[in-house]
């Protein structure tokens, strides 16, 4: 069994974002700047508010008689007294011989066109480790996107204005960055052991980079955007900040109110209807939260059992990507008729090009991953370069037959023009990513896999959206 790291960088992260923020707030008291001290600790309390409540909902303390652990929950301890219990519980393996294992069952990768199916014996010790590994994996990724990254976006648009980059300033931006770019790792790795629940899924150092990389340029080339944006257009950015927002958090929505489906009720049984909408909710918020600043790896379907959509939709990360770009280039473009003798020390043509080209990069680095770093790639149904290139060929057949231009006026068509085959070419590229999917399998939405785990009693014990799973030992987070 692994050591939990990903629980200790989990922890660090949080701890050290948290003192350089209280410690910068400070300052800002102390130079009386009430408005950025109070903005930065509100994107330090709020975050940190649901860090507590996430895992307390995930394992379950209201229901159990902990009044300690709910105490320091509230007093905003929960992450380090949850990594000190994780590391006992690690210490503990082994020492003891538990009387009671689960199976669980998990198919490898294949090869030569088989896959054969692994059994292993995971304890309880074990299967506790596992949850504690699927709460932190959860609570990165909101404490990235709810808190780092407005506070990176903060405090960066305080240097633009002050002209001037403090150590305590630059140290939480750094630390920030950081945060971000680790909760999106997650996220991507999250993704993958969703979609591939049933196999053994291996994620090498080559793959861990090349995601690094890849969220590095993009999370960074995103921020440095809106910054620059909202220090010349104060006014613009709450319309251009809310539409982004607002389109992600209710295009789940839209798609399940037009699927016509019944409202989930499987989320967790002791939450009401209301309960249930809250948590719907929050999902939703923070799924707009991520695509904010990047592609969300996990796509929200409300209409589906799991709340996730499991397929893999190219044609939806290609026009995602396309758009992103487009909406980069007008708000530099903005910036730059707009920008006053403020930016005369810069050279303004320069970082339009050097911020486009990072884009590109990152762009870059996410196809690498895709097609030669991502670990359960021998299960596409095709190649991620094709695909995206079909997507692409779509959007432009579809902008190029929507345009007027191309008309000729007063003339029928020709009668050699045949339109079937670039509809059937768009009815393949667009049900590639839907019917030709393999391992279209089901998972929990708080959960990193589902295994089945035969017992005396005979019942299949897995884990809930509370995060008392048992996963297999090479599928952890």
């Amino acid at each position: 069994m692994r050591l939990p790291s990903s629980i200790f960088v989990s922890v660090s992260l949080f701890t050290a974002e948290t003192t350089a923020a209280l410690y910068l707030s400070s300052t800002y008291r102390s130079a009386g700047d009430q408005i950025w001290q109070g903005l930065t600790l509100l994107f330090t309390l709020v975050p940190s508010v649901l860090v507590q409540l996430t895992l307390t909902f995930i394992h379950r303390d209201l229901s159990r008689d902990r009044p300690l652990i709910l105490l320091l929950h509230i007093l905003q301890l929960g992450p380090i007294v949850r990594c000190l219990e994780a590391f006992c519980i690690y210490g503990s393996v082994g020492r003891v011989e538990e009387p009671y294992v689960s199976i669980t069952r998990k198919k490898q990768m294949p090869r030569g066109g088989q896959s054969e199916e692994v059994e292993r014996q995971v304890g309880q010790a074990e299967g506790k480790l596992f949850t504690h590994r699927a709460a932190f994996a959860r609570t990165s990724v909101i404490q990235a996107f709810l808190g780092s990254a407005p506070q990176l976006t903060l405090q960066l648009y305080i240097c633009v204005l002050q002209q001037g980059v403090s150590i305590g300033r630059g140290t939480l931006m750094v630390i920030s960055l950081l945060s971000i770019v680790y909760g999106a790792l997650r996220c991507n790795i999250l993704a993958i052991k969703i979609k591939y629940d049933d196999y053994e899924v291996d994620v090498r150092p080559v793959a861990y980079l090349c995601i690094f990389l890849w969220r590095s340029f993009e999370i960074a080339t995103r921020v440095v955007v809106l910054v620059l944006f909202s220090s010349v257009l104060q006014l613009w950015v709450l319309p251009v900040v809310l539409l982004n927002f607002l389109v992600f958090f209710l295009y789940p929505w839209i798609l399940f109110w037009q699927s016509h489906s019944p409202f989930p009720e499987n989320i967790e049984k002791t939450l009401t209807r209301v309960g249930t909408t809250i948590v719907l909710c929050l999902l939703t918020f923070l799924y707009a939260g991520i695509n904010m600043f990047c592609w969300s790896a996990v796509q929200v379907k409300l209409n589906d059992p799991d709340l996730i959509n499991k397929s893999q939709n190219w044609y939806r990360m290609a026009v995602y990507y396309m758009l992103r770009f487009v909406e980069n280039a007008s708000l530099l473009l903005l910036w730059y008729i707009h920008k006053t003798d403020f930016y005369n020390f810069i050279c303004a043509p320069l970082l339009v090009l050097q911020l486009l080209v990072a884009y590109a990069i990152a762009i870059f680095f996410m196809l690498v991953f895709y097609q030669f770093c991502h670990p359960c790639r021998r299960l596409f149904s095709s190649s991620m370069t094709h695909n995206l290139w079909n997507c692409s060929s779509l959007l432009c057949l579809m902008c190029n037959s929507a345009s007027p231009q191309n008309r000729p006026m007063g003339k029928s068509p020709s009668p050699t023009t045949r339109i079937e085959p670039a509809d059937d070419g768009a009815h393949d590229s667009a049900s590639d990513t839907t019917e030709d999917m393999p391992n279209e399998t089901t998972y929990d939405m708080l959960n990193d896999t589902i295994c089945e785990t035969p017992n005396e009693m005979g019942n299949n014990i897995c884990g809930g959206i509370n995060g008392d799973i048992n996963h297999s030992v090479s599928c952890n987070a």
